[in-house]
C-alpha cells in the first residue's frame, strides 16, 4: 500500500550518534561510555534518576553513572540514555507523558527478557523503547488534529485506523521509519512497524530475529492483560522456532521481579 511518509523526522542527537559507536564495537569500553553519558547533563540527570528508582532495585544509592554503568551494565544504562535522547527531540507536552512512561517500562522488560532467554538484548531493549515514538512524530507534525485523536482512540489498532484516515500511514509506519534514520537494528525496526499487527493477529511476520517480535507481543500482554500471558507465549513460541518451557520460565521470572519493583515504586510514590 502506498505510505504517506513525508514527515519531519527529528535527527538523533550528536551524543547518541557518538554512543551508538561505541555500542558497535566487538570490546566495548565501559569507561568510555560512562564518560559520554557523564558528559551530557541530559543524559547523566536521567541515569542517576532511574537508577536510583525502585524499577531498577538496587540496594543503597548509586554515586556516579560509572557506578552505574558496573551495576547495572552498559545496556540499561545506554537504554536510559536512548530513552532521554528521544523524548528530548519531541515536545514535552502531557499528551505524550503516558507513551514515554509504557516505553520505558517496555523497552526494560523486553531487554530483560531477552537477556533470560540468552537472546541479544540491546536490539529487543530498543525495539520496546521505540515502539510508539511515530505517535510522538505525528503529534510533533500536526498538534492539534492528532491530540484528539489519541484521546478519541480506543485502543492502538483503532488509533492506527484514525491516523490512516487522516495522514495516510499509521505511527507504527512513521516509528519504524524514524528507527531506521536512528540507525535501529533491523530486527529493532520490524517489530515496530510490525508491532499493530502482531498484538491483534498474533502472527509474526517474516522477518529475521522474530524473537523480538515475540516479545514486544508479552510485553504488551504483560501491561494489558496478563490473564492471558501463557496462551500468547504458547501461541507465538513456535512460529520463532522458540522453546515454550523455557520461554515461560524466563518470562515470569522476569514479570514476578518488574511486578514487585512497580509494587515498590507505587509504595514510594503513595508513601
Amino acid at each position: 500500500r502506498p505510505v504517506n511518509l513525508d514527515f519531519d523526522l527529528p535527527a538523533q542527537p550528536q551524543s547518541l550518534v557518538k554512543l551508538a559507536a561505541l555500542l558497535r564495537e566487538d570490546d566495548i569500553n565501559l569507561n568510555a561510555v560512562g564518560a559520554l553519558i557523564e558528559a551530557d547533563m541530559s543524559f547523566a540527570a536521567a541515569v542517576m534518576k532511574a537508577v536510583n528508582s525502585p524499577l531498577y532495585g538496587l540496594k543503597g544509592r548509586v554515586q556516579s553513572v560509572q557506578q552505574a554503568v558496573t551495576y547495572l551494565g552498559v545496556r540499561e544504562i545506554s537504554a536510559i540514555a536512548y530513552e532521554t535522547g528521544l523524548q528530548d527531540a519531541f515536545p514535552q507536552v502531557p499528551q505524550l507523558v503516558a507513551v514515554w512512561e509504557r516505553a520505558s517500562i517496555r523497552g526494560l522488560l523486553m531487554g530483560r527478557l531477552a537477556q533470560a532467554l540468552s537472546m541479544e538484548a540491546w536490539s529487543a531493549h530498543t525495539a520496546g523503547l521505540f515502539e510508539e515514538c511515530g505517535k510522538a512524530v505525528l503529534y510533533r507534525h500536526a498538534p492539534e488534529q492528532y491530540a484528539p485523536m489519541l484521546a478519541a482512540a480506543r485502543d492502538d489498532a483503532h488509533l492506527v485506523e484514525l491516523e490512516r484516515g487522516a495522514f495516510g500511514c499509521g505511527h507504527d509506519d512513521v516509528g519504524a521509519n524514524l528507527c531506521e534514520a536512528w540507525g535501529l537494528a533491523p530486527a529493532a525496526v520490524a517489530s515496530v512497524r510490525h508491532h499493530i499487527s502482531i498484538h491483534t493477529t498474533m502472527r509474526l511476520p517474516r522477518v529475521s530475529h522474530r524473537y523480538i517480535c515475540v516479545l514486544s507481543a508479552l510485553a504488551h500482554t504483560i501491561t494489558n492483560d496478563p490473564v492471558q500471558l501463557d496462551e500468547v507465549a504458547m501461541k507465538l513460541a513456535p512460529q520463532a522456532m522458540l522453546d515454550q518451557t523455557s520461554l515461560l520460565r524466563g518470562l515470569h521470572r522476569v514479570k514476578d521481579k518488574l511486578d514487585a519493583a512497580l509494587a515498590r515504586s507505587e509504595e514510594r510514590r503513595v508513601g
